[in-house]
């Protein structure tokens, strides 16, 4: 395994935004949906192709709380222009489960 130093996590932006919107993408390869996460002044809205169909019904994601990655470079997939990687980890089955905070956080604190 590679090791950073401190100065390396530092410039990695992970922090906590509230989902204020979930919709299908039909047009993407692997099962998906387009999700508008809040992570707060100054950052704002940004838009997300997150592949979480499996174990998260898009009516049930409004209002979640979840953590992402907010300086990647935009990245296109299909006709969506994704800005920011909202963060998981794969079960036993293969099914991304969401890193979420334990307790409110409100949206745009850093991850420490």
């Amino acid at each position: 395994m590679d090791t950073i130093d401190w100065d390396d996590f530092q410039r990695v932006e992970l922090k906590v935004g509230r989902i204020v919107e979930a919709l299908p993408f039909p047009e993407a390869r692997k099962p998906a949906y387009i999700l508008r996460v809040d992570f707060g002044e100054p950052t704002g809205i940004l838009k997300s192709s997150a592949q979480i169909t499996g174990l998260y019904d898009v009516s049930e994601l409004v209002g979640k709380l979840v953590v992402g990655v907010v300086n990647f470079p935009p990245r296109q997939i299909g006709p969506v222009m994704s800005e920011c990687l909202v963060t998981g980890f794969h079960d036993e089955d293969g099914n991304v489960v969401l890193c979420v905070p334990d307790r409110p956080v409100p949206p745009g604190r850093r991850l420490l």
